[in-house]
């Protein structure tokens, strides 16, 4: 007798598995004792001490803020007076010195309401934690993510001072050498970085431009 496949069963031993893995896991452990709100935030403190990315007193946008990790390390880092203006399409619960926007970045209004925030100032540092809805079908999901890191791209081309920086996350796969050299025409160095803080499972990878070039 052939037994049908059962997905319920399979999806409650993955998702037993991962409980299991996210509650042992070390990075989740230390961010919950340091109050950051993911593991998240280990990925950023290590690129930007390699990369030499923050600064006292620094402009910065976080793209895909939420759930404000990486703003944390920022407010942490930059001191008072830098300004950190982040957003997202998700809700954030407020961190003091960071001035959130809740809305689609990819959309025209959420990008006015960024710009109008900034009034005019140009912008030491990007980052980009954004990530797609994934729909399961790997092709779509890197074409979705490509697309964002573009995005995120285009932004800081218009936004970002002479000298600037940019973080942007990206799965590997098909476009990601495409990304890089963009990224390369408009910046004098440009690094893929693999952190540590990143399950070796996942497909996500970090490009970093150095010194931008207006």
């Amino acid at each position: 007798m052939t037994v049908p496949p059962n997905p319920a069963k399979k999806k409650r031993k993955f998702n037993k598995a991962w409980i299991h893995e996210h509650v042992n896991d070390p990075y989740v452990q230390e961010a919950q004792r340091r109050g950051y709100r993911s593991r998240a935030a280990f990925k950023l403190i290590e690129l930007a001490g390699r990369d030499k990315l923050l600064r006292p007193g620094m402009i910065v946008v976080d793209l895909g803020a939420a759930p404000g990790s990486w703003s944390q390390v920022l407010r942490e880092r930059l001191g008072p007076a830098a300004r950190i203006l982040a957003i997202d399409l998700l809700p954030m619960d407020p961190i003091a010195g960071v001035t959130f926007i809740q809305a689609d970045f990819r959309e025209d209004d959420g990008l006015k309401a960024v710009e109008e925030v900034l009034g005019g100032a140009p912008v030491d540092l990007v980052i980009s934690d954004m990530a797609p809805n994934l729909s399961g079908i790997d092709p779509v999901d890197q074409a979705r993510s490509v697309h964002l890191g573009e995005l995120a791209l285009e932004f800081a081309i218009s936004h970002l001072k002479d000298g600037g920086d940019l973080l942007v996350k990206v799965f590997q796969g098909a476009g990601l050498p495409e990304l890089q050299r963009a990224i390369g025409a408009h910046f004098a160095k440009v690094y893929v970085r693999k952190p540590k803080s990143s399950r070796d499972r996942s497909r996500e990878t970090f490009l970093v431009g150095k010194g931008f070039q207006r």
